[in-house]
């Protein structure tokens, strides 16, 4: 493409006036030798750029930028990747077995004093790693959830008394007898200040099965986890009421966002936090904040009664760890309309899915009511998910609802289909649609070709993508 054209797409994708993928898009359709106009027209008729004003300045400095010199890079292979150099980074970065693991051929004879100490190793092997889950489970075989992937650690399934007796190994002995009575247990394990884990043990038909997840042992800032533009989020935390949804899928990083949110709340605001969580997973230490820490199970029965309770303990902001329950949902609603910021988290993967869930909860009598009290007290969205980088580790892919008058009159409306293309027109505001921030990533070269359609919610959104690919790795076939 001419000088004008490349400068044109830098100096469009510096002010946001358009994605480098329409460029890309709109180049596979005209020859190396177009001139700057025809580009710029297509990008109209493509509908890349809404701001015909804009576009008619930015191609008049183009072009005159031009005249003076070549552009310092060409945006056409700025973002573009050799698939060899990514295959080779991916396998750089393949799953390596720790050295400090435990041998698993002896598993089978050891006694309660040789267990713990197994226990003890493999847990902490798996922190060293960086794996979020380890699964020990009678009849299968044992292994860890390493950036989002199965890693078996052993090629024989476990005996059901092995299982057991592993799982059971780091109880104390009032947990093992609750865990023999009720065949289920929740709890937060501790093996010193650097090592927290969450512990769900339960019997099934095999026998005894474990999943230890590795909470991470500092309290992350929300800066370090990924988020591209932190200001409407930072915006979000400083409301002095209103309602916070944090969601997205098991092992989608929630509860290090969590954390960090509170985390960054205890360290600039002046008022009492209330966190109620099942269990405990990172503990807050209060700062500027006065913060108490309650535990479902063991500090208070379930999250609406210890939410009833903390609506009579002078609360500033409410944290609840899961909105499960149609009390628990309606308490919060109501808290947030009353005074009080509160931040709850949800299993849902979009924004859409979140209003959809937190509605469908109520009887259809009490529906119009709530959704006219979600519309007003509702602050933001954040649906987050964790997908495999090219180095190796994890990146943060996330949509952004932020409430305005428009998002306010869908949720009245009943109307959540429409949240899409006003989070699309929201961009200036900060509103961000998942599949723009898995687009991002790909254009950073964080995550691979295969990752990125993979995730993409939009068939046109993953049409595009694979032209944008063939353009640029045109001997390259991708599924």
């Amino acid at each position: 493409m001419k000088a004008e054209i490349r400068w044109l797409v830098i100096l469009g994708t510096e002010k946001n006036l358009f994605s480098i993928q329409s460029c890309l898009t709109v180049a596979q359709s005209l020859d190396d030798d177009t001139d700057i106009a025809p580009f710029a027209e297509e990008l109209l008729k493509e509908k890349a750029c809404s701001d015909f004003d804009g576009l008619q300045d930015l191609v008049v400095e183009a072009y005159e930028l031009s005249q003076k010199g070549e552009p310092p890079y060409d945006p056409f292979q700025k973002i573009a990747t050799p698939q060899s150099q990514k295959e080779e980074t991916q396998t750089k970065y393949a799953f390596k077995p720790p050295e400090t693991m435990p041998d698993w051929s002896e598993a089978e004879s050891l006694d309660r004093d040789g267990a713990e100490d197994f226990m003890r190793r493999l847990l902490t092997s798996a922190q060293e790693i960086g794996s979020s889950d380890v699964h020990i489970s009678a009849g299968a075989r044992p292994f860890l959830r390493h950036n989002t992937a199965i890693q078996y650690l052993h090629e024989d399934a476990l005996a059901e008394n092995t299982a057991y007796q592993l799982n059971v190994a780091l109880l104390n002995s009032s947990q093992k007898d609750v865990f023999d009575d009720r065949l289920d247990l929740d709890f937060a394990l501790s093996l010193g200040q650097q090592q927290r884990y969450r512990v769900n043990l339960m019997m099934q038909r095999a026998g005894a099965s474990g999943t230890y997840r590795v909470i991470p042992p500092e309290i992350p800032k929300l800066q370090e986890l990924g988020f591209e533009d932190m200001a409407p989020i930072s915006k979000l935390l400083t409301y002095p009421n209103g309602l916070i949804l944090l969601t997205g899928p098991i092992c989608s990083g929630k509860s290090a966002t969590l954390a960090a949110m509170i985390d960054d709340i205890n360290s600039t605001r002046k008022e009492h936090l209330i966190v109620i969580e099942e269990p405990i997973e990172i503990v807050q230490t209060s700062k500027s904040c006065q913060v108490t820490q309650r535990e479902v199970g063991k500090h208070t029965r379930s999250f609406s009664k210890a939410l009833k309770s903390a609506l009579r303990q002078d609360p500033d902001i409410i944290v609840i760890g899961e909105l499960r329950d149609l009390e628990t949902i309606e308490i919060a609603i109501t808290a947030s309309e009353t005074g009080h910021l509160v931040i709850g988290t949800l299993h849902t993967s979009d924004a859409a899915n979140t209003l959809n869930r937190v509605l469908d909860i109520f009887p259809p009598s009490q529906q119009m009511q709530i959704r006219v009290m979600l519309s007003h007290a509702l602050r933001g969205i954040i649906c987050q998910r964790l997908i495999p980088s090219t180095d190796g580790h994890m990146a943060l892919a996330y949509e952004l609802l932020l409430n305005n008058t428009a998002v306010r009159n869908l949720i009245h409306d009943n109307k959540p289909e429409g949240l899409s293309n006003v989070m699309e027109t929201g961009s200036a505001e900060g509103m961000r649609l998942m599949d723009k921030s898995i687009l991002s990533l790909w254009e950073n070269d964080r995550i691979s070709d295969q990752v990125a359609l993979q995730n993409l919610k939009s068939e046109i959104k993953r049409q595009q993508l694979r032209q944008l690919i063939k353009l640029q790795r045109p001997t390259h076939e991708t599924s």
